[in-house]
This record gives C-alpha cells, structure tokens and sequence, in this order.
C-alpha cells in the first residue's frame, strides 16, 4: 500500500474514531490540523456540518471571572444531560508558543468527566487574539458530538471582535469597576454583546454599571430590534447562572436564521483564505527582497507591494 493510501486509511480511521466521541481520537485530530500535517485538509473536508450545534464566546477584559462563568456554565450543562467540549484561547508563552494560563488546571473538576472535553490552546502570535485553527477545531467537537461548544477567549485585542465570527451567542462579561470605561469600551465590546453579564455583583456599583449597559442597548438595538439582556452574576457562587445559561438558549433559538448563519460562514471563509494566501509569504525573503532595493533612488513601497503581489 503506497504511503498516500496508508494516509487516507490512517485519516479515515480517526475520523471514525472522532465521530464515536474518542477524547484521544480528539486530542490526535487537534494535532493533526494544529500541525499541518499531510493529508489535514482533506481530513478536514470529511468533517459533519451539525450546525444545530451551538457556539457561545465567552469574552471580556482579563480579570472579569470568565473562567469561573465557563467553568460554572459547565456544570449547569452537564447537569442537563449535555455534553460540552471547551476551547480555552490563553496568551502564547514567548518561550515555548504554548498556552501560559492553563485552563485545565484551572477546571480541574471536569477534567476527567467522560462529557468534558477541555482544551488550552495557545493564540500562537494570531494578531485576532484567536487560535489560528479556532474554526476546525470548532467543528471537530461538532463532529465528536458535543452538543454544546464554549470558546473562552483571552480578552484582549481584538478577540473580542473575532469571537462574534465564530460563535452563535457570544457573552460579554464585565465587573463593576468598568464602569468609568463604559463609553470608552463601547466602540469595541458593546457591538459584538449578544449577552452582557455583570459578573460580581456583589460588590458596589454592580446596579450602576447594569443600569448604564441597558440604557445603552436601549438605544443601540440590534437589527431584529432585541434589546440586549444585562444578567448580573457572582460566579464564584453561581448565582445568575442559570439566567444566563437560560438567556444563551434562548438567543442561540431566537436567532437561527439563515441570514446569520450564511454571515458566519462568510466570515469563517474569509478567515480560513486569508490565513492560506498569507502562509505564502515569508518574512525573512520579503526583508532580503527590500533590502535589494530599499536604497535605490526611485524607491517606493507601495510600488514594491504592487509589484510583489
């Protein structure tokens, strides 16, 4: 059997494997696509499309409590039969490129439950603050059966913009002591909120900050005219949770239209062409080639550009 063959098979068998729910068929296949390693793309092609399968993004400025919120959603979900598959984007350690923050440590308590499949993966340098295989690896937890997919972003940047691509509902969480920043944040986090979550809310000035954002989406509805639910939590004892989990159900519902779901895929395609036309380019070459010419009398950069493309 030629070594293409011996692909194809080896592919077709984890896929299966995939498909039965296999965590180490999972964690084989992330590798594969993280990688690039041959015959991924045609591994990719074979995945299901369930796109009843919902995505919610979990987003906001670090020190919010979205992991607690995450890690508290978990239980809720489990705890209705389902099973939830986490993808946990940290910052990208500038030594070794892997996750620094660790979530599975930080969720210890599902690591080993069979309906948990928690996964750290590092933002590799991605300008998005986002993995840069966020999307196939969304869509091998859809294929391994997960009923519902948490994406927990890093919060900085402009994963906050980019998580709203991917997910069907996407939760902005934020604490009391944001409230100064409220006009500052809403050309960035105000746009992409399908759910505001006022995490914290213990402490003064939750009421406040809840009052502002929902003036604010008073007077910003969103195309469908929905206004923007505010839910205040304190996750560390999971009170408002399960408003908030109701709230997720009810706008992944209400908002399954093939308008949305035809823009996603928009984005998504553009994502994916844009990240396989720029692997084309190397730097170091593109350094050399300018050094050739930078110092020419008649030098111009967007002539280069121009030309090099």
């Amino acid at each position: 059997m030629g070594t293409n063959s011996l692909l194809t098979f080896s592919h077709h068998h984890l896929l299966q494997q995939l498909k039965q729910g296999d965590p180490r068929a999972i964690a084989r296949a992330i590798s594969l696509v993280e990688n690039e390693m041959n015959g991924f793309t045609n591994f990719l092609e074979q995945l299901d499309d369930r796109r009843e399968i919902k995505i919610t993004g979990i987003t906001g400025p670090p020190g919010a409590g979205k992991s607690t919120i995450t890690d508290q959603l978990i239980g809720k979900m489990v705890a209705q039969g389902k099973k939830v598959g986490v993808l946990c984007v940290d910052p990208s350690s500038p030594f070794h490129h892997g996750a620094l923050l660790g979530d599975r440590i930080r969720m210890h308590n599902w690591y080993t439950n069979p309906h948990v499949f928690i996964r750290s993966m590092a933002t590799r340098g991605s300008l998005g603050g986002l993995h840069p295989k966020i999307f196939e690896v969304s869509d091998m937890l859809k294929t391994a059966g997960y009923t519902d997919i948490l994406i927990e972003t890093v919060g900085v940047g402009q994963s906050e913009v980019e998580i709203a691509g991917l997910a069907d509902t996407t939760v902005v969480v934020l604490v009391p002591e944001a409230g100064d920043d409220i006009q500052t944040m809403k050309s960035g986090l105000m746009e992409v909120a399908d759910i505001f979550v006022v995490n914290k809310s213990d402490r003064p000035d939750a009421g406040r900050l809840a009052t502002s954002l929902e003036n604010i989406t008073r007077g910003e509805k969103t195309v469908n005219e929905r206004l923007v639910p505010v839910i205040k939590t304190v996750a560390t004892t999971g009170e408002g949770v399960d408003e908030l989990l109701a709230a997720i159900r009810n706008h992944a519902t209400e908002n399954d239209t093939p308008v949305k779901r035809s823009r996603q895929f928009a984005t998504r395609a553009w994502q994916l062409i844009m990240y396989r036309r720029m692997k084309s380019l190397d730097k170091n070459l593109l350094t050399y080639k300018i050094m050739q010419v930078m110092e020419r009398e008649n030098f111009n950069l967007y002539r280069f550009v121009a030309a090099y493309q």
